[in-house]
């Protein structure tokens, strides 16, 4: 049973908030178009997180950064440490050193590290540096992958922003917001996930231009989609083939589905790789790891803030919590309990939906019963249930993403919380009927 549950003072304060901050929130991420108003949190504590009007919920909804929970005593006493010693220097720093070398151990491709604050920031650096090592002009970028919110990254990320009259075979590059200049994207080239076929064959026309290929190697800009068996491994190859640059965005899945991230877990080595979220367990810290001779091409990166100490700590803290045995193998065992469950219960009510994940992150889609294969089979998915059931299952304690089932798992989760979680679906799939 939905314990008394009110959210009144999320209203009022949302309608406080409009009179100074833009549509009266700090994100576009942050309110979802169908809500009236978003929740105001107050404070959050392990797996849990807790609003304004006193709600808990059980946390699966946090975009990704939290996965030791939040206020790991770990994170919390390096980052106290580190403020009592100074939040911001003009220049490196000892503990700098340390935490580079680190990343360097556990990211396969890592030869060097650049950092920076956000994924768009590292995304934006990991383009400059592709054409400037390759002196050419041209990336390759998929429908529906997500890098970033600048000018050129903002193209077809969104399904009204594609050519829907249009097929996966000629995708439609298109700017996503006001105020992105027309030639947005012209030097991106568009093409399908999932289909080697296509890139073969735009690599055979415009091969001696394209100076990258930039992909999630697990999508996750909708429900998750996977890559097909020996995808990820065939863009290796036809990169390495024509002196082309292979990028993994590795913003959600670096440090998630493995401590290596997806390309440790898949054994395929990118040239470059963006990482952050995780990374620094709740603080704002991003990067790009790769081949030395690319990193150590004469571009300029500049940022007040990149690798700013009080975030480096954290960072640091938070790969060693991670580094500790069987953490990765229990956060799957939880998610493996959560998806499987949800799946037996679907059945059980005759539900269409699709439940599965990797390592610490996985997704709940209804209306299909099988994998997406690429960003417009994500069309496919109700959406309208999926928001009915998000809803309501906040009156449940459970806290879900707003506009996606894109859910995260945290080495604070428990077997109380999954059977918590599961035993809310169970009565909001009953409430709703779906």
């Amino acid at each position: 049973m939905a314990k008394a549950y009110s959210n009144e003072k999320s209203k009022q304060l949302y309608e406080k908030a409009k009179a100074t901050l833009v549509k009266g929130i700090a994100s576009s991420f942050h309110k979802a178009a169908y809500e009236e108003f978003p929740i105001y949190f107050e404070y959050g504590k392990g797996s849990k997180i807790y609003d304004v009007d006193g709600n808990e919920y059980i946390e699966y909804g946090d975009f990704g950064p939290m996965i030791l929970g939040y206020c790991h005593p770990s994170i919390d006493k390096a980052v106290m440490e580190q403020i009592a010693r100074g939040s911001l220097f003009p220049g490196p720093y000892r503990l700098l050193h340390e935490f580079s070398e680190r990343i360097t151990r556990l990211l396969p491709c890592a030869e060097r590290i650049l950092f920076a604050n956000t994924g768009t920031d590292a995304n934006m650096v990991s383009f400059r540096l592709a054409r400037a090592h390759t002196g050419r002009e041209k990336i390759i970028k998929f429908e529906g992958h997500y890098h970033g919110w600048s000018d050129e990254q903002l193209i077809s990320v969104r399904q009204d922003s594609l050519n829907m009259m249009g097929s996966r075979n000629n995708p439609w590059r298109t700017r996503v917001t006001p105020g992105q200049p027309e030639k947005s994207g012209n030097d991106l080239i568009i093409l399908p996930w999932n289909d080697l076929g296509m890139v073969e064959e735009t690599v055979k026309r415009h091969g001696r231009e394209i100076a990258a290929i930039i992909a999630e190697p697990i999508m996750g800009n909708a429900e998750l989609v996977f890559p097909q068996a020996g995808y990820l491994q065939g863009l290796r190859e036809i990169t390495q083939e024509e002196g082309i640059l292979l990028i993994f965005d590795e913003i959600i899945t670096g440090f998630r589905v493995s401590l290596g991230g997806a390309q440790k877990y898949y054994n395929v080595i990118p040239d470059l790789c963006a990482f952050g979220k995780a990374v620094a367990g709740g603080h704002p810290l991003a990067g790009v790891a790769g081949r030395k001779d690319i990193l150590e091409t004469n571009v300029e990166h500049a940022g007040t803030f990149n690798a700013n100490p009080i975030a480096v700590a954290a960072g640091n803290a938070t790969l060693k919590e991670l580094e500790k045995p069987g953490v990765y193998e229990n956060m799957t065992r939880l998610m493996r309990k959560v998806t499987e469950g949800i799946n037996r219960i679907a059945q059980e009510k005759g539900i269409t939906l699709f439940c599965h994940g990797e390592g610490g992150i996985w997704q709940l889609a209804f209306g299909i019963n099988d994998q997406l294969v690429d960003y417009r089979d994500s069309f496919r998915v109700d959406k309208k249930k999926y928001q009915q059931f998000r809803t309501e299952s906040l009156r449940h304690g459970v806290h879900y993403l707003p506009h996606r089932g894109r859910m995260y798992m945290s080495t604070a989760h428990t077997d109380e919380d999954i059977e918590k979680t599961l035993a809310a679906f169970e009565e909001v799939t009953r409430r709703l009927r779906l």
